[in-house]
């Protein structure tokens, strides 16, 4: 359900002959070999794992790459001190070659208390997110409210993007863009030739609207807004176009203004634009294991600046708890966050990208990795969710451990 943010955003990518030569010199020896022969499929869904494995540290780099907008690192980088190693029942080499991980970080009381690297990579790189990327979106949705550049959740998405106007959207609300709750009709099968990720990847514009919108538009509703749940990355596409359009910003400036500098990133991010040249909302932030920690640590500390919060007050409570049912037992879904019934919650991405915060425990997790079962892999799902518990586990069991 959460691959066609793949299609929307590779099936833009060309290749840009001599006007790449710089960026394919930029990547590093091993990346170019592994890429020696360049995908001619631009879905990365088909391409190798070798492929995969040089792509996903050099996705804003790569000759097929669309444009990029940079998010600059931030002057003053927050620390990131060490703790004690985590000690833990698992056995972490066998569960990172299981994921085929490429970064691991366990972050827990403000302390980095787990800090490994896989494929090759490190922490000096940067690594994809994929849909990670929704719940940064969803966080700049939060900063616009109390911006005031949005009014309300309660507000008909069409009032901030007119061009939906007279469409299914008229009937929706940012708050149920935001749930994925708007009842418009949306097929993402990759196996169907005439689902809509299929036909969006061939639709023609209309003149003067921007490509995602004039497609969506022309969906037709399928249920009344707010009675159920359906996953379609178009739309949180257009929670993005959304908060452009009502900040007058790009997603990596306002991203830039109102949380990677704060924040204290170390890094530069990048951010891959569509082909209309605006941000991708729901999905490719491009950053460093550390700064995804630092994101995660951001939000699990309320998002504050100078002892205010980027968001209204009450926004965390609301976008990182269940607003609507999945069906899946102890799970549901926030505005672009993943639920869970304990008070964790977390931002995934396909292959194995990932945060977990835990806030009862001051816990964050970040993971990076390129799952060799594909984009959705169940066992490694499993496997990861499992690692959560036990590190969940371990921390409550140093609180119950008498003091030596």
């Amino acid at each position: 359900m959460v691959l066609n943010v793949k299609k929307v955003v590779l099936g833009t990518l060309v290749l840009v002959g001599v006007a790449a030569v710089g960026g394919w010199l930029s990547l590093d020896k091993e990346t170019r070999g592994l890429l020696a022969t360049v995908p001619t499929n631009r879905d990365l869904l088909f391409w190798t794992q070798p492929q995969r494995d040089a792509a996903f540290r050099a996705l804003d780099r790569l000759p097929i790459l669309a444009k990029v907008h940079v998010v600059p690192a931030s002057g003053n980088p927050s620390p990131l001190p060490a703790g004690a190693p985590l000690k833990l029942p698992t056995d972490v080499d066998a569960y990172m070659a299981g994921q085929r991980m490429a970064a691991l970080l366990v972050v827990h009381d403000g302390k980095l208390r787990m800090e490994r690297y896989g494929l090759g990579f490190d922490g000096d790189g940067r690594w994809t997110s994929f849909s990670v990327a929704k719940s940064f979106t969803s966080t700049l949705v939060g900063a616009a409210v109390k911006d005031g550049y949005i009014k309300s959740l309660d507000d008909k998405v069409s009032l901030y993007i007119p061009d939906l106007k007279g469409s299914a959207y008229d009937d929706v609300s940012v708050r149920q863009l935001l749930t994925m709750t708007s009842g418009v009709k949306w097929n993402e099968d990759y196996a169907d030739p005439n689902s809509d990720v299929a036909k969006f990847n061939n639709h023609k514009p209309t003149d003067g609207v921007d490509a995602l919108v004039s497609y969506m538009r022309t969906l037709p509703r399928d249920v009344p807004a707010g009675t159920r749940w359906l996953y379609s990355t178009g739309e949180t596409n257009l929670v993005g176009t959304l908060v452009q359009q009502a900040t007058k910003k790009p997603l990596a400036t306002y991203l830039a203004e109102k949380v990677w500098g704060p924040a204290g990133m170390e890094q530069q991010a990048t951010w891959i634009l569509s082909k209309t040249g605006q941000e991708i909302g729901g999905c490719c932030v491009q950053a460093a294991p550390r700064d995804y920690a630092r994101m995660g640590q951001f939000i699990l500390n309320g998002g504050m600046v100078n002892g205010k919060s980027i968001v209204p007050d009450g926004w965390w409570a609301e976008a990182t708890t269940k607003r609507t049912d999945i069906g899946e037992p102890g799970r549901g879904y926030g505005y672009q966050w993943w639920t869970f019934d304990d008070g964790s919650y977390s931002a995934r991405g396909i292959f194995g990208q990932g945060i977990f915060i835990d806030p009862k425990r001051k816990l964050v997790i970040v993971s990076n990795a390129n799952w060799a079962g594909g984009a959705r892999d169940k066992v490694a799902i499993v496997a990861r969710d499992a690692f959560y518990r036990d590190v969940q586990k371990a921390v409550d069991d140093e609180g119950a451990a008498p003091a030596k």
